[in-house]
């Protein structure tokens, strides 16, 4: 379907509305955000002489709407500039300007009959062939286009956003009775590629995929957690990221969703479910009852599963709700033996897997709760989907899970847990004992190199469909593309003659093994390939260099090492940048320090759009030596035009990196300085390595050459080392910084003016690279440096003399 989307037309401006509306935003898109005429006026407008039709009144609702979200945090929108590309506007004045809009997404409040008188209206106004859908959670689309003309139907879906809409993945498409199927596949796509989202077919049914399976594991998680007599703080502690799920965990999430959203679902799925096998999983069991009746829904309310105390004196303190008593006590800290035993296992899956198997109470907890939830997931296809995947896609995306129910099965080892969940009463559908009997005991494998899922109907293993432009790592391991590999990294054969490195250590943190990947992967590119990515399916593209050598060198004062450390670090770096081949860096998520300098110095950054990147040495009492300082100085004298000096880039580059300012979008690493015009975004994640791939064929498919280092940047001696005094000298004299933050911008003025030259000088990258190290070194001696690293490897723990 050829369609363009230029302009979007949100109807309502609520918490989703307006967030859908700055995602759109986001990618450039022009949208007219509208709402409801107020029906009062505030006493303030009465004060001011305001009535019912002046402008400001008329758009109250959808203006104070929008900058609440604006103001939000995390924030809705990459720039706050990408404001400007929405209008706002009102139903009664404004609806006829959907006549120009190409698709128009209704987010009012969830009940039929206003949404159906919404569209009666809109049928006026829209022009025929113009997407509309509906981000319901749950009403079903026949019931909302019931008596909409033909075109409204065969244009109608249901494009259901998770929230916050900028940060989960998941987009649910749900097609109507008359949906055109080219609708629904330029949903899909579109999805996916612009507003990078996990788009996921469903069905009409209630709650649709992932709310469906993640209320109910939420819900009959929490019987479980009753009966067992857990904690508010056990169980947020067995259900975060240790088994590859959010950090808010499950009452940290409730209390920031809201515990009345969660409860709400779960009682339209009891009343809207009354042939589920499972249905009075879906009551609510008194450690939920209790809260909800109270009014205690978390932090929209001030109190919930948490309670924030905040005493006169400023101090704040954090309570837990006690499920004996239902009053708040101290939060407490629990313990587990199977998650002591599990802390330096790595790999998720095999944590995973050896929680599960654990014989204590956290064993106990986990395979109640994952046998409950295989065991529902496997009754609900055909129902809710007719592929497993789906499942899986839905969950992850929506709930921040690393892995879905099915593939959670898999590493547990599907024969063996069927036997388990049969022994504990948690017998699965018979399809699954049908795909054993028939010697299957997966639900994924990797053929071909390509992904594959059990499809119930034929029996059989087939492709996954949507994700054949994907470079997904996972599945290279399985089809044996490894070309090399450390304990720290891995050279991966992305095909078409390009390679990839991936690094794996902790937070993906850059130590020796991953500096010996970088320059062994290059070498090999170098010798017999086309290009070279660096990027991975971690959680964090790097954050960081590995500091635990540092200290152990910097407490012995063995400076020798610490500069061969450092001149190895710089010449990897620099090694990246002026190959023979073309090197494309995939930075996600935290890409810090190491990981930004290691950018830096790419042929092209494929970032992805959530990228928290900055150069941040200076919070452990340092300076970036890895190139990072060299780099910012060297593109301030590339961007300066006609030998003009301007000097007020250059102090923002320096107070950037001073302040070690991280930018919390792609957008805003490009205002940064991190990120140049020519390096790109990509919206999907599972997009990313992908695209920057096709970055490196089409760097070399354009004659790539071997660059030569630079030789005349142009830096400012005297001059910017004045300015840079003046306002350190008055930061400190304000108590702004102390004396060793004074000190280490002092070094930081030094490197990024040349040194102490009398006049503005060209001098080489090499030159900036060994004054970077030499103020790096004389700060690693510094006992404050040492301290603050010791504190962050130790977790605040002060140092002993």
């Amino acid at each position: 379907m050829n369609k363009t989307i230029k302009k979007v037309a949100v109807l309502g401006s609520g918490v989703m509305g307006s967030r859908i509306a700055c995602h759109f935003a986001n990618i450039g898109v022009q949208v007219l955000l509208l709402d409801i005429v107020p029906f009062e006026l505030t006493d303030e407008e009465k004060k001011k002489g305001l009535s019912k039709e002046d402008f400001i009144v008329r758009n109250r609702v959808v203006n104070q709407a929008l900058q609440s979200t604006l103001k939000s945090n995390p924030s809705a929108i990459y720039d706050k500039e990408y404001a400007s590309r929405i209008t706002t506007g009102n139903f009664d004045d404004d609806l006829p300007k959907i006549k120009d809009v190409d698709w128009i997404i209704e987010v009012i409040v969830e009940r039929l009959d206003i949404k159906q008188q919404l569209f009666e209206k809109v049928e006026k106004h829209r022009k025929p062939g113009t997407l509309i859908t509906s981000n319901t959670s749950g009403i079903p689309m026949h019931m909302m286009c019931d008596g909409r003309s033909e075109d409204f139907q065969e244009n109608f879906a249901g494009t259901h956003f998770f929230n916050p809409p900028r940060y989960l993945r998941l987009l649910e498409i749900i097609p109507g009775p008359k949906t055109n199927p080219e609708i629904i596949d330029f949903l899909m796509d579109y999805g996916d590629r612009f507003l990078g989202k996990e788009t996921v077919l469903c069905k009409d049914t209630p709650a649709f995929i992932a709310n469906r399976i993640g209320v109910y594991a939420i819900i009959s998680g929490m019987h479980t957690i009753e009966k067992m007599g857990l904690g508010v703080s056990e169980v947020d502690k067995l259900t975060g990221t240790v088994i590859g799920r959010a950090k808010s965990a499950t009452f940290r999430t409730m209390d920031v969703v809201g515990l009345d959203t969660t409860v709400n679902v779960a009682n339209n799925l009891y009343k809207a479910l009354p042939d589920d096998e499972s249905r009075e999983k879906f009551r609510l069991p008194k450690i939920v009852e209790v809260l909800y009746e109270n009014k205690w829904f978390g932090d929209k309310t001030g109190q919930g599963y948490f309670k924030m105390i905040r005493h006169k004196d400023g101090r704040k303190e954090l309570k837990e709700i006690d499920f004996k008593t239902f009053e708040y006590k101290d939060v407490e800290k629990p313990k587990f033996k199977a998650i002591e035993s599990a802390k330096d296992v790595e790999d998720l899956k095999k944590r995973i897997k050896h929680l599960v198997n654990f014989d204590d109470q956290a064993g106990e907890f986990y395979r109640a709760t994952f046998y409950d939830l295989f065991r529902y997931c496997s009754f609900r296809i055909p129902e809710i989907s007719d592929e497993l995947y789906r499942i899986d896609q839905a969950v992850c995306a929506g709930f921040g899970w690393e892995y879905g129910p099915f593939e959670n099965w898999d590493i547990l080892g599907v024969r063996e847990t069927v036997k388990n969940m049969v022994a504990a009463g948690e017998k699965p559908a018979d399809w699954v004992f049908e795909m054993l009997d028939a010697g299957n005991d997966s639900f994924y494998k990797v053929e071909n190199g390509k992904k594959t899922y059990y499809d119930i109907p034929s029996k059989s293993y087939k492709e996954i469909p949507g994700i054949e432009e994907f470079i997904i790592l996972d599945t290279l391991k399985a089809a044996d593309n490894k070309l090399w590999g450390n304990l720290g990294s891995t050279v991966y054969d992305l095909g078409d003659d390009v390679i990839g490195l991936e690094f794996h250590t902790k937070m993906n943190s850059m130590g020796q093994e991953v500096i010996e990947g970088i320059n062994t992967a290059i070498g090999m590119a170098e010798k017999s390939h086309k290009g070279l990515v660096i990027g991975n399916d971690g959680a964090n593209f790097s954050a960081g260099a590995n500091l635990s050598m540092l200290f152990m060198f910097a407490g012995d004062q063995d400076f020798d090492e610490i500069n061969l450390m450092i001149a190895q670090f710089q010449n990897t770096m620099m090694r990246a940048r002026y190959s023979s081949i073309p090197v494309v860096v995939a930075p996600h998520n935290m890409a810090l320090g190491g990981g930004c300098e290691l950018s830096l110095h790419a042929d092209h950054i494929q970032a992805h759009a959530e990228l928290y990147m900055g150069l941040v040495e200076v919070g452990v009492g340092l300076i970036p030596a890895g190139g990072g300082t060299k780099e910012m100085t060297r593109r301030f004298a590339n961007s300066v035009l006609d030998g003009d000096v301007e000097l007020n880039q250059l102090q923002e580059y320096f107070m950037n990196i001073a302040m070690a300012k991280v930018s919390t979008s792609a957008v805003e690493a490009r205002n940064l300085g991190y990120l140049r015009a020519q390096d790109g975004i990509t919206l999907n994640r599972k997009r990313q390595l992908a695209e920057a791939k096709a970055k490196v064929l089409e760097l070399q498919a354009a004659g790539y050459t071997q660059p030569l280092q630079q030789t005349n940047i142009k830096v400012l001696g005297k001059t910017s080392l004045a300015l840079f005094e003046a306002g350190i000298t008055g930061m400190q004299y304000g108590a702004y910084i102390s004396e060793h933050d004074a000190k280490i911008a002092r070094k930081l003025a030094w490197v990024m003016s040349g040194g102490d030259l009398s006049s503005p000088t060209e001098v080489s990258e090499q030159y900036l690279l060994d004054l970077e190290r030499e103020a790096f070194l004389s700060l690693t001696g510094e006992k404050k440096t040492l301290e603050r690293i010791h504190s962050i490897l130790f977790k605040g723990k002060p140092l002993r003399n």
